[in-house]
């Protein structure tokens, strides 16, 4: 039996096509909005030009046959028309028609007829014959048949489908098969291909079509008929805000500012593997608003994608899936579809999310839900959210829909664990912030970013300095003084904060929804004012009626009790309205069942003010169950904490800090008693977040933080909700912020694996050896990094923002403590290392800050920079020279001396001479002028001018004039550089200056200055410790040093004092480095070939065992040969003997390896090793010894 639903059909539809002459040729339909006719070859065959005309208007157009695409071979012409104004038709979008399908034909008027199969039919052009496969054959009516004759005008025209009014074919009239008395028609199949097809996917794309020949245009145009019913006012259109009766946009009707981090996480959604995307924020921060963005970019794209829109209340107990709601939006979007078409809603035949979702990613456009809210849903669907979510998932799986969840974080860290891990997209976060409690993965959404809240003041007219800082990029803040400047458009107002924007909000939706009463029921003047104060008790008891039972919201009889739909009690003044007008201004919006606040936010806000703080901390905090068969209320769901944060904030408004911080003080200690009670650290947490300055609730904070860093070295997790970036968030001073860090920093994990291994020392520097900064270089927070570091949050701010942070963190120089988790380490060379690895962002800042702190700490630091960053430190020695304070100008000096070795640009070597030569033009200085002289003497271009008065300075012991500046001066001025160390050789502690001498490697000077030494070391004995060195430097650089070394070493082992030859012995029995090996060997031979003295044979014994670190064999080869050479007197053994005994107590093991070598030769021993110098070896090795 047929179907009787069938779509109207209207001649309006069709294009009739005339010559010139104004013969009829034939029909044709739009496929496209662009105008593009699709006809029968038949019609334009052999025409120059064509005359076209709207069927249903008056309006017509001319083309010539450059706008006709032919297409013979299957009796099908393109023309591509302008200003006809007909709107195109639907093609089908099946692969076959079935037989016996009844369709409806223009010929001679709209008849019906049957589709008897597929034949081979000819078409005969004015060129050629061709032949078609696949012809529809039609059966029809005589009447029919006359009208399809050839040249009968019928040519050209749409077959439509009888149920879904979609075009499968076009009329032929030239259409032969044989003798056949039947009508053909040529199909239009997906399959086609040229410019055919391309025509077929823009008509898929662009022209709806429903049933059986569903299409993307018809999926795109359901889900967005969805989110323009369900969604918030003007989302299609690129602007969401208030909607004014009659449908004008509001103020906050404006263009959202895009946030560029949140469009490309969606991006990058759509794009991945991913099927979930939760989008956590709190309330107001813009979660509607990002949906409805996105709504926006993907049905306004160039290629647009179907977008459904779904909320929480609109979730029923029963739901199994999120598949329940959209086949319930879609249900609604069809009938509306329907209505606009004058058509039977059941002819859009199956509409089902699986459907549209499968026709969507065929498509490569995957279904995408939004589902706003979700916190919204019935209280008996979320005690079944694992089974419900269960189910989404597996449904997302099925049919490859995208879902983006929009939640507080509340909701999300449990909703979130209920989806398979694999299918979310994003990482942990805490919403607005970089590291996070551990949440599911999600994208974070937080206040806007600087730039982002500048652009939305610019579009909604509000003056940069009219919000306080930390409301100034808070989206819903915004958009709602956007509204209240726009009703008081000339009216000044101090500086707002969050709560003064709410309550004038509230004021001046009370005041229209007054204004709106006053007029329907004909009040004026100071009627409306005491009208406006009696709706906002009302909206006043209806918050406090949705701290009931539920997710925050009334039930319809509390609304109607609160807003009666019909006539008002007396107390509210009587008339009518107060529900539609609540309603109209946006005020209350329905929900499922009942209605709620149409901004979250604001219903917290206007809820805590009636919240029983008490009762309320009683029931979620303090309460404990005393049996486990007592009976216990049902648990407040945790996306709930709003009313009881702003309870909390309100107490400290109306009743002072004070009793806030008492407040805070049980809640620390409730979290102490419990580290697991979510509650208590959730709202200890929050309420210290959003305090609008912590610095009231300091003790509380240190007490936090002390039970955090108690907890990690006792090996217990601490609370989540007080992650490293709570602590970044407070609104404090960065001094108080960074003294909590300071503590904090005792509690962090081991470094990541990506940070470097610590060290203790920096490389070596001029200045000695510092704490290696790079130890502690930053490594930013990851998921599989482990727990989230609170020096990982120190460098976030000091990266953030370096110059305000540097000083901060030289004031934890002083500060020794360990850092349990990195061995070696401590707060301070923690603090050195971030101001290190962080150096690069304000080095300039940097230099002057650690100059300020005149710590030693900052020393070191300074002395790396001066080899690693020397321009930095010359542009700060030229600030400091020019300075009038005199500890700059000390500073001056002593950094450009540290940096002058590594200056290697003419530009820096510019900076210093500037410099010294400020330096030296104040009299006053004359202590900085040696140094200043030193800088002079190492630039080649003002050596020569300051060279004398530099050593006569020099010579003359000036302790401010390093003797390294002159070795440059050596290779250009020898001779009077020589006589100036020969002079300062002579004056006390001449170490520095050997030390230099001994960096004198040119071959012809340095056989000078080797002489030099040796003819000090005859004149002043007592230096010998300072010769001493000298020859270990010029070891140390290996053979090449022999040609020096020889005869100064081998003469002063010949000839020198015993005080020189023991400093000389001491020396030579050290291993060194390995270049330094064959030249000390051969010297240590020529030691022990000669020297008979026992008190430079006993430093050498001292020296070869305290300092050595030779294989056992070497070792004991070197210690015997030095005993005989001792027990050849009386003195010597005595000293042999004393010096095993003082050795094997001081030397770790070395008791134990001369027991070894007594008994496994003791032979060799018997004459160097007296008998009690053995029992004190055996008391010391605790081993006997043979005798």
């Amino acid at each position: 039996m047929r179907d009787s639903a069938q779509v109207p059909t209207r001649d309006d539809s069709l294009v009739r096509i005339h010559d010139l002459a104004g013969r009829p040729r034939g029909l044709g339909f739009v496929a496209d909005h662009h105008g593009t006719v699709v006809t029968s070859h038949e019609a334009v065959d052999g025409l120059p030009r064509l005359v076209l005309h709207a069927a249903g208007s008056d309006r017509s157009c001319v083309v010539a046959t450059t706008a006709v695409t032919p297409l013979p071979a299957l009796d099908l012409a393109l023309v591509r028309t302008e200003g006809l104004g007909v709107d195109p038709l639907p093609v089908t979008a099946r692969e076959r028609i079935e037989t016996g399908a009844y369709v409806r034909i223009a010929a001679g008027g709209w008849r019906e007829a049957r589709v008897l199969g597929t034949a081979s039919v000819t078409y005969t052009a004015t060129d050629r014959f061709h032949l078609l496969d696949g012809a529809m054959e039609l059966a029809i009516g005589t009447a029919g048949r006359d009208a399809l004759r050839l040249g009968g005008g019928a040519a050209g025209g749409p077959v439509l489908d009888a149920r879904t009014g979609a075009v499968v074919g076009v009329l032929g009239t030239a259409l032969q098969s044989g003798g056949r008395d039947a009508g053909f028609a040529v199909p239009l199949l997906p399959s086609a291909c040229g410019p055919l097809a391309e025509l077929l996917a823009e008509n898929a794309a662009t022209v709806p079509a429903y049933g059986a020949d569903l299409n993307l245009a018809g999926v795109l145009e359901l889900t967005a008929t969805s989110v323009g019913q369900d969604g918030p006012p003007g989302t299609l259109a690129g602007c969401v805000g208030r909607v004014e009766a009659g449908g004008v946009a509001a103020v906050g009707a404006v263009a959202p500012v895009e946030r560029a981090s949140v469009a490309r996480e969606f991006d990058a959604f759509i794009g991945s593997e991913s099927a979930v995307l939760g989008l956590v924020g709190p309330p107001g921060s813009g979660r509607t608003t990002e949906l409805a963005a996105l709504a926006a970019r993907r049905h306004r794209g160039p290629a647009p994608a179907p977008t459904l829109w779904l909320r929480g209340a609109d979730l029923k107990d029963d739901d199994d899936s999120v598949a329940d709601a959209a086949r319930r939006a879609l249900a609604r979007a069809a009938r509306i579809v329907a209505a606009s078409t004058s058509s039977d809603p059941t002819a859009l035949s199956d509409t089902t999310p699986e459907h549209l979702a499968h026709h969507s990613r065929t498509a490569g456009r995957p279904l995408l839900l939004l589902l706003d809210g979700p916190e919204e849903m019935p209280p008996l669907l979320a005690h079944r959210l694992t089974d419900w979510t269960k189910g989404t998932a597996g449904w997302l799986r099925e049919t490859g829909a995208r879902l983006v969840v929009a939640c507080r974080a509340e909701y999300w860290e449990g909703a979130g664990e209920e989806f398979p891990q694999e299918l979310l997209h994003g990482s942990p976060a805490r919403p607005g912030e970089k590291n996070s409690r551990r949440t599911p993965p999600c994208v974070p959404l937080g206040d806007l970013t600087p730039s982002e809240a500048h652009q939305a003041r610019v579009r909604y007219g509000i003056p940069e300095a009219a919000l306080a800082a930390p409301d100034a990029g808070h989206p819903l803040t915004l958009r709602l003084l956007a509204e209240v400047r726009a009703a008081l458009p000339d009216t000044s107002h101090p500086r707002l904060v969050r709560d003064d924007v709410l309550s004038a909000h509230l004021d001046l939706m009370c005041l229209r929804v007054a204004v709106r009463l006053a007029a329907e029921n004909g009040l004026r003047g100071t009627a409306v004012r005491r009208l406006a104060a009696k709706v906002s008790g009302q909206v006043h008891e209806a918050a406090r009626r949705s701290l009931g039972p539920g997710q925050g919201e009334l039930d319809r009889t509390s609304f109607e009790a609160v807003f009666p739909w019909g006539p008002a009690p007396a107390r509210l003044g009587g008339g009518t309205g107060w529900a539609s007008a609540v309603l109209t201004e946006g005020l209350l919006v329905p929900a499922g069942n009942g209605y709620r606040f149409a901004h979250e936010e604001l219903a917290d806000w206007l809820q805590g003010m009636h919240l029983d703080l008490d009762e309320a901390l009683q029931a979620l905090v303090h309460r404990r169950r005393t049996h486990p068969d007592d009976a216990h209320p049902l648990p407040v769901p945790h996306h709930r904490i709003g009313p009881v944060v702003q309870a909390l904030l309100l107490l400290a408004r109306q009743h002072g800090t004070a009793q806030l911080a008492c407040r805070m003080e049980e809640l620390m200690h409730a979290v102490d008693a419990d580290p697991h009670s979510w509650w208590a650290a959730r709202l200890l947490a929050e309420t210290l977040l959003r305090v609008p300055d912590a610095t009231p609730y300091l003790d509380v904070l240190r007490l936090l933080a002390d039970r955090i860093v108690a907890l990690r070295h006792r090996g217990r997790p601490a609370p989540r909700d007080f992650h490293p970036d709570f602590w970044t968030a407070l609104r404090l001073p960065d001094s108080d912020r960074f003294d909590l860090l300071r503590d904090l920093v005792r509690a962090d994990g081991p470094p990541h694996e990506t940070d470097s291994v610590p060290g203790d020392a920096l490389p070596p520097t001029a200045g000695g050896r510092a704490p290696e900064p790079t130890a502690f270089i930053h490594t930013p927070f990851s998921p599989s990094s482990g727990t989230p570091r609170y020096l990982d949050a120190t460098a976030h701010l000091l990266a953030a923002a370096p110059s305000a942070v540097q000083p901060h963190l030289t004031r934890w120089f002083d500060d020794d403590r360990p850092l349990p988790a990195t061995p070696h380490a401590t707060v301070a060379r923690a603090a050195q290392a971030l101001l290190y690895a962080h150096r690069n962002r304000a080095l300039d800042e940097l230099t002057e800050t650690l100059v300020d702190s005149a710590h030693r700490r900052a020393d070191e630091l300074l002395a790396v920079l001066a080899e690693e960053e020397p321009s930095v430190i010359c542009r700060a020695v030229d600030r400091w020279a020019h300075d009038e304070r005199p500890a700059r100008r000390v500073a001056a000096v002593a950094y450009g001396l540290r940096a002058a070795p590594h200056v290697h640009t003419e530009a820096d070597r510019e900076l210093l001479r500037y410099a010294s030569l400020a330096l030296l033009a104040r009299p006053g200085d004359c202590s900085l002028h040696g140094g200043a002289l030193a800088l002079l003497v190492r630039d080649p271009r003002t050596r020569a001018r300051h060279l004398p008065q530099a050593l006569a300075l020099f010579a003359d012991g000036d302790p401010h004039f390093p003797p390294g500046a002159l070795v440059a001066a050596l290779a250009t001025h020898p001779e009077p550089v020589l006589d100036a160390f020969r002079e300062r050789l002579r004056h006390p502690d001449p170490g520095h200056a050997l030390r230099t001498l001994a960096d004198v490697t040119t071959p012809g000077l340095a056989l000078r200055a080797a002489a030099l030494v040796r003819e000090a070391v005859q004149r002043q004995p007592e230096i010998a410790a300072d010769v001493a060195a000298y020859v270990d430097r010029r070891l140390d650089q290996g053979a090449t040093a022999r040609a020096v070394l020889f005869p100064l070493v081998t003469g002063l082992l010949d000839g020198g004092t015993e005080q020189v030859r023991a400093a000389l012995a001491a020396v030579l029995a050290t291993s060194g480095s390995p270049e330094s090996r064959p030249l000390r060997r051969e010297f240590r031979e020529f030691l022990l070939d000669h020297e008979r003295a026992p008190a430079v044979l006993d430093a050498f014994l001292h020296a070869t065992v305290q300092r050595g670190d030779r294989v056992d064999d070497d070792l004991r080869g070197l210690v015997h040969h030095t005993g005989l050479l001792l027990v050849r007197t009386p003195d010597g053994a005595a000293r042999f003997d004393r010096g095993l005994v003082d050795l094997g107590r001081r030397v770790p093991g070395f008791a134990a390896r001369v027991a070894g070598w007594l008994t496994d030769a003791p032979q060799d021993w018997a004459a160097v090793v007296g008998p009690s110098s053995r029992r004190m070896i055996e008391n010391l090795a605790g081993a006997r010894v043979p005798a």
